[in-house]
């Protein structure tokens, strides 16, 4: 069933969205992207908090409004709820809005079980209403490359993926993301494996097997922070993907070999950097360009270190992308950008790979 359109799908007037939570997500991320999509139109924050409120009132305008719980955004005659609160509030957060008639965006990760993501993308489905999953980094500028690169076949055969998300950060923040306590599916794992494993399945499909290696390496640290996950795909491909916060020396964002060539880019895309600083996609400048230095390469034998292979042009990032796909399956019905059962997908591997971290063993999927 093709999601219904919302309430102002019809009319001109833009389709007026609440976003739950005003952290690093809803403020760095959701907000500033959503205000800048044609045809949304930012109108409730969701947060207790008078310094968020502040912030979010300076950065996006007096007439924007507040609640204090997520409740009070069911009959407050909106068009869309985007979730960006702490993960363990994901779920009920979802089902309240669903249930309530309303379309969900959901940060990632959409839930904590694969089970939890399949019941919630069944309760979108029986109420005809969009649930979509944020993954932004489908929207990366080295993951457009590498998509297109493959797509030409520029590779050959593809035989290994290697993509790395870290960082270094040898003393620990704390709050909910560290965590050790289950509840709050805290941890890299769930972090930024959400983003490598999701960009894996997109780039090679589904997933056979798996092996995972979590540690806790930092003093005082609680939830894993380096963390190794080894996916077999059925389509032969064995994706190697690696999430850290004690990395020292970085390695590549992504190495990918094939039959016929390599590719090689370091760097990460510069779109989270741009935001943080508060620089908008709607400002007029040049938005997701990285300089010509960090352009990937392509190539057979040679480091590229050394200056080996081909620089391959890389593709601007466009977050943007993402909400603009949202606004557009909201008027005109058919699936969002991200759907709940690819969502669902990518957590079968994480609690593979949990269950692989802890046991020890290697993890056989149901395809």
């Amino acid at each position: 069933m093709a999601p219904r359109n919302p309430r102002n799908a019809s009319s001109t007037d833009g389709l007026r969205v609440g976003l739950v939570g005003y952290g690093l997500a809803g403020s760095v991320f959701h907000a500033p992207l959503i205000a800048a999509t044609e045809g949304l139109v930012l109108d409730t924050v969701v947060t207790s908090n008078p310094e968020r409120r502040a912030q979010a009132r300076a950065e996006h305008g007096e007439e924007l409004r507040f609640a204090d719980s997520p409740e009070e955004l069911y009959d407050a005659g909106l068009d869309l709820v985007v979730i960006a609160s702490p993960n363990k509030t994901h779920v009920p957060v979802a089902t309240g809005a669903l249930k309530a008639g309303l379309p969900v965006v959901v940060d990632k990760p959409l839930a904590g079980t694969a089970d939890e993501a399949r019941d919630l993308a069944r309760l979108a489905q029986d109420r005809g209403l969009l649930l979509s999953v944020f993954q932004n980094r489908r929207w990366d500028n080295d993951f457009l490359t590498l998509k297109g690169l493959l797509a030409e076949g520029g590779l050959g055969e593809v035989q290994r993926f290697e993509s790395r998300f870290e960082r270094w950060r040898p003393q620990p923040k704390g709050g909910w993301r560290e965590s050790g306590d289950p509840a709050e599916i805290g941890g890299l794992l769930y972090d930024l494996g959400s983003h490598v494993v999701d960009q894996a399945l997109v780039l090679f499909g589904p997933a056979l097997r798996v092996y995972a290696e979590a540690d806790v390496r930092r003093p005082g640290a609680q939830a894993d922070d380096d963390t190794f996950i080894a996916i077999t795909h059925a389509s032969g491909v064995r994706s190697h993907l690696y999430v850290s916060a004690t990395t020292a020396q970085l390695g590549p964002r992504f190495r990918v070999l094939g039959s016929a060539a390599g590719f090689v880019k370091y760097g990460l895309d510069p779109q989270e950097a741009a935001l943080r600083e508060g620089r908008r996609p709607t400002s007029g400048e040049p938005w997701g360009l990285e300089a010509p230095s960090l352009w990937g390469r392509v190539g057979c034998g040679e480091s590229p270190l050394s200056g080996g292979g081909n620089p391959l042009e890389t593709v601007p990032g466009d977050y943007p992308a993402y909400y603009r796909a949202i606004e557009k399956a909201l008027r005109e019905g058919g699936e969002p950008p991200v759907t709940a059962d690819e969502a669902a997908a990518a957590l079968d591997v994480l609690e593979a790979a949990r269950r692989s971290a802890r046991e020890g063993v290697t993890v056989e999927l149901a395809l």
